[in-house]
């Protein structure tokens, strides 16, 4: 059920339902309830699962608690307030646990001051940076009001003495749930909850989630109460007002020399720093976090704009301490502008901040509006934001975005079904708690949970099966876990406890893998985020040479120079977000919608006119895009790639290779599955390896030579049917698969990371993995690698939406067009196309050369007898 604003309780129903003191405080300090607290409260102190939904600064803190909290005082008058844990919190990050500390005392303390004579209401944080003293004192004299974490939730289930403490737990709150529920994270907590409720919990629990703007609300509100239990939903995403802009730095975004795009980008972003007190910049990766506040310090200098130290940069490869100075120093309001990454989108706790920037696009409409969300932090304010755009692509896609963000139009959220690796630890887990569980009851509780609701008992009893170590693995150093009993029921093996204490959660370490030549010598460092994309063959940079890859040793990599050669994986590439499904899909229609307008010869200013209103954008910025898919129109007879169309270009480069330009726009999770069938399709076809590109708004396979080949049958030749199938078996042989082995293992304790107090060697566990790994290959159906290719195939990638995609072409619903071969590429080819270009070109010689290919995209028109007059003055 989701519970409208229409059907928002009255305020003075609301307040009738609170202690007098606890009413009086809030009126005093916030004058009335804000809409989601309105109408959580009165569910809450109902006893119902709620799920909150709604933007920072809309008061979802107290729209959880200040209902508990009444509850605790009521309890605390009739001297009822036992020594016990009442409410459990958890939240994905430690930092927002000692945020939320604060936030509970800060209200406890000023109705305690009204109140004198009210019992202290305890409240304890307890996660990995939790002392042993502090843990003791709590198992002594256990918070009312549990902080924690999932991983921390868990160990807290199986510590004996602890978990005793917990038995009468009422509610569980879990903030930023949607952060939570799109990886294995939540699967390891949906189901640790549910083992939670069945083994440890005497009573029902009353759950609440609390959200920020996502979609669909139903799955996030099943995935928080499981299955067969009813959720209350205030959907309240919408409740604060959005100003959202999208600003193109210059005129002609083609023409202009990168010098004027960069001085338009800092130009637009200081015009809104002067206009604002605090503003927040947010781009997609690291390095330009660092880049733009390196510039803006510099520019800020020359011009005496503001202080240097009031600008700082915050992302995740910065010390915990760094990030800890930047937060404070926000909050106390000493920043003018801080530039992050990715590091500051949840609900972390960061003052006041006026207006927030996005430059280039957040690939997606729930991340836009969770980013924006951080200005304006209060349900009156006005979430302000400005989307500054970097070309033509990504003013097209900015703009979609943000009209879709105005219509309330979201991305699905993705959350990962039936990890095998996670269940391993929920089993080993749950036979701790239980001393002893029958395995048809372990599989109900299981099951109970979103996360494993569709779980199949085979899958169930093949990773019981390798728990109870009937895969034959000894011989490997890998042992049973768990034992059966003369009465049936699973048990622990002897150190099983502390093992999990050791090992338990879904995080994996992060590695840095250093770089080696054939001969031995080191060159550097890259992180295994990146590596785990590489195939061989593949070009990148390194310490600013050009080096590739060739194969990959335990935990280090080989290479050999490849001077001259330009990179086909940017040094920046596993850091970009990836554009979504449905943004894509959008994006997609609304090409097909301007391409109508030129089949029926519709005149310019008209199609100009209906993009600026559609969209909302400035004359020039749809000037910009009218000519960008103008150009691409009459450069292909009328063909222009959409949600319902696929163009297969044929380029051959001046280094005599030819290139298949798929343009698809079904976000880049697809595309990477669909673009890995149908090289390797080719590569089959020819007999030789092909490279492969992916990015959002399609994929290149280039060819060594130019070669006839036909590529107009290639979909024909994947089979729907088994394509889940042969993709399993073409990243078997991946540099991912072998990286992501690892972490599976790890998380099924085959690979311990700890082991009798001390960390294990992270390059040994790799070579161990590997030798695992090519092991287990010749088992029949093992858990541990079939979770490993779930795992790419339906979380890293999107199988199912591609084998949907192959679906749609099969019965024509998605059309299939093949172009060329040319020797000049396509206007929506040429950014796809640069990214190889840049991490070895100048910014300025990679404009040029931009400019270059749109110049040769005119002539080529000419020739064609097409003249497109570009005059971005005529507004």
């Amino acid at each position: 059920m989701t519970v409208s604003y229409a059907n928002f309780e009255k305020e003075d129903k609301v307040f009738s339902m609170l202690r007098p003191y606890v009413s009086t405080w809030l009126k005093e300090k916030y004058g009335e309830f804000t809409p989601p607290q309105r109408a959580s409260i009165p569910l809450i102190k109902l006893g119902n699962n709620v799920l909150v939904s709604s933007p920072t600064g809309s008061g979802k803190t107290l729209s959880a608690f200040l209902g508990i909290l009444d509850t605790l005082f009521e309890l605390g008058e009739k001297g009822q307030l036992e020594d016990k844990v009442y409410a459990i919190y958890i939240s994905p990050l430690r930092a927002l646990n000692n945020d939320m500390k604060r936030n509970l005392l800060s209200p406890l303390n000023e109705i305690k001051e009204r109140v004198p004579n009210l019992p202290q209401i305890r409240i304890g944080v307890r996660t990995s940076d939790t002392s042993s003293y502090e843990k003791q004192k709590m198992v002594k004299t256990p918070p009312h009001i549990l902080i924690t974490t999932p991983e921390s939730f868990a160990i807290s289930m199986v510590s004996p003495k602890f978990s005793e403490r917990l038995q009468d737990v009422r509610w569980l709150i879990v903030d930023e749930i949607h952060e939570i529920a799109n990886s294995k994270r939540g699967s390891y907590l949906s189901a640790m909850i549910e083992i939670f409720q069945n083994l440890i919990a005497k009573q029902e629990i009353t759950r609440i989630g609390l959200s920020a703007t996502v979609s669909p609300l139903d799955s996030i509100a099943q995935f928080l109460v499981g299955k067969n239990r009813d959720c209350k939903i205030i959907d309240a995403r919408f409740v604060k007002p959005v100003d959202l802009k999208v600003i193109s730095p210059v005129r002609d975004l083609v023409h202009e020399p990168e010098s004027k795009i960069e001085e338009g980008i800092y130009n637009s972003i200081l015009e809104e720093i002067k206009k604002h007190r605090t503003t927040l910049i947010f781009t997609n990766t690291r390095h330009a976090a660092e880049n733009v506040s390196y510039k803006l310090r510099r520019i800020a200098k020359i011009k005496g704009l503001f202080p240097e130290d009031s600008i700082e940069a915050h992302h995740s490869s910065l010390s915990k301490e760094v990030r800890l100075e930047v937060e404070e120093k926000l909050k106390r309001g000493d920043l003018k502008v801080v530039i992050s990454s990715t590091s500051l989108e949840l609900g972390i706790d960061i003052g006041y901040i006026d207006v927030v920037i996005l430059l280039s696009s957040p690939k997606s409409v729930s991340r836009l509006l969770q980013r924006i969300g951080r200005a304006g932090h209060h349900i009156r304010s006005i979430s302000k934001g400005r989307m500054i755009v970097v070309d033509r692509d990504d003013l097209v896609e900015c703009s979609v975005l943000a009209q879709l963000a105005r219509e309330k139009k979201i991305d699905a959220v993705h959350i990962p079904r039936n990890p095998l690796d996670v269940l391993s630890q929920v089993i080993i887990a749950s036979t701790i708690i239980s001393r002893g569980i029958q395995k048809d009851k372990l599989y109900d509780i299981v099951t109970s949970s979103y996360s494993y609701s569709t779980l199949n008992k085979d899958d169930f009893d093949m990773v019981l099966n390798y728990l109870l170590g009937e895969y034959g693995l000894e011989q490997r150093n890998v042992y049973s876990k768990i034992g059966l009993d003369d009465n049936g029921n699973i048990r622990p093996k002897g150190s099983m406890r502390m093992i999990f204490y050791m090992n338990s959660g879904t995080i994996p370490d992060e590695a840095v893998v250093p770089v080696m030549t054939e001969n031995g010598r080191y060159v550097g460092n890259l992180e295994e985020e990146f590596v785990e994309m590489l195939t061989p063959g593949d070009v990148f940079v390194l310490g600013g040479r050009t080096y590739q890859f060739l194969s990959s040793k335990g935990l280090s990599v080989v290479v050999k120079s490849a001077e001259g050669q330009r990179p086909t994986v940017p040094s920046w590439f596993s850091e970009m977000l990836p554009l979504a499904y449905e943004s894509a899909l959008e994006i997609g229609k609304f090409r097909r919608e301007v391409k109508e307008m030129l089949d029926r010869g519709d005149p310019k200013d008209e199609i100009v006119n209906w993009i600026s209103k559609r969209l909302d954008i400035s004359k020039y910025a749809s000037i910009s895009i009218y000519y960008y898919i103008a150009e691409m129109y009459y450069f292909t007879n009328g063909i222009i790639p959409s949600d319902n169309n696929i163009l297969i270009e044929k380029f051959d480069d001046e280094d005599g290779r030819r290139n298949f330009i798929f343009h698809a726009l079904y976000g880049r999770r697809t595309l990477d599955a669909l673009s890995r069938g149908v090289a390797q399709i080719v590569t089959r076809d020819l007999e030789e390896d092909v490279k492969l590109s992916v990015l959002d708004n399609g994929f290149i396979i280039t060819l060594p030579r130019k070669t006839d080949y036909e590529i107009e049958n290639i979909f024909e030749k994947l089979d729907v049917e088994r394509f889940y199938e042969e993709l399993s078996d073409v990243i078997l042989r991946t540099e991912m698969m072998r990286r992501r082995f690892r972490h599976c293992a790890e998380r099924s304790f085959m690979l311990l990371r700890r082991y009798k107090g001390h960390k294990t060697n992270l390059e040994r566990r790799q070579i161990n993995s590997e030798v695992l790994l090519s092991v287990v290959k010749d088992l029949g159906g093992f858990p541990v690698l079939k979770e490993t290719i779930r795992e790419i195939l339906e979380d890293h990638m999107d199988i199912q939406r591609a084998i949907e995609v192959l679906r749609k072409i099969k019965s024509n619903e998605i059309h299939v067009t093949v172009i060329g071969p040319n020797t000049i590429p396509s206007p929506f080819s040429h950014s796809m196309l640069l990214k190889e270009h840049y991490d070895v070109v100048l910014a300025e010689d990679k404009r040029n050369l931009m400019k270059k290919l749109h110049e040769s995209v005119i002539e080529f028109l000419r020739e064609k007898g097409v003249n497109i007059d570009l005059d971005y003055t005529s507004v």
